[in-house]
């Protein structure tokens, strides 16, 4: 065999192994990205015009997060915060948009005293589904149910269906203890 077609067989076999080699580290890299986020994933890509560019938002999204220095609260402010949320709960019965409000100015504290910027929502809402993707849409559906309240266009069963959303956020934000990646209770339970 003439010495151009090895060299012909060795390119075909160099372009075949780094076809192979693309497609696993692709596929590698869907996976990672749909196990870290999650559901935000899937709302992710479908609100883009295609895969590619759904994954290159994630990881824009991931490499933000990592220059921002989120840190768990204290103990005395997460008692602090626990018992606001509870008065502005309490307060539901009788007053329920206003305790919307509340809950809604409580969680952007809580997220601004962890770390995260807040002077944007749909930012904050990106930077937030980084740590937390399987309540960032509670997030942002209790974010769209406060806009719709100030308008007075929702009805009481709509605001304590944002009261229920922001908790979700909340309660994770509150107990979430970032450098072990688990919940306060769950390490106090293993040691």
């Amino acid at each position: 065999m003439d010495a151009w077609v090895w060299i012909v067989i060795a390119v075909v076999v160099l372009i075949v192994v780094g076809i192979i080699a693309w497609a696993v580290a692709r596929s590698r890299r869907t996976a990672g990205l749909r196990d870290q986020f999650g559901p935000e994933y899937e709302r992710t890509a479908t609100q883009t015009d295609n895969r590619r560019e759904a994954e290159a938002e994630l990881i824009a999204r991931r490499e933000r997060r990592e220059e921002l220095d989120i840190r768990p609260i204290t103990p005395a402010a997460r008692d602090r915060y626990s018992s606001e949320w509870a008065n502005a709960q309490a307060r539901f019965v009788d007053q329920p948009a206003s305790a919307l409000r509340d809950a809604d100015l409580l969680v952007m504290d809580l997220m601004r005293e962890r770390g995260y910027p807040m002077e944007n929502f749909d930012q904050g809402a990106a930077d937030v589904s980084v740590d937390h993707p399987g309540v960032v849409e509670h997030y942002r559906a209790a974010h769209g149910i406060s806009r719709a309240t100030e308008e007075r266009e929702t009805t009481t069963e709509d605001m304590r269906q944002g009261l229920v959303h922001y908790r979700a956020l909340f309660e994770e934000l509150l107990e979430v203890d970032l450098q072990n990646n688990e919940t306060r209770d769950d390490a106090t339970q293993q040691r």
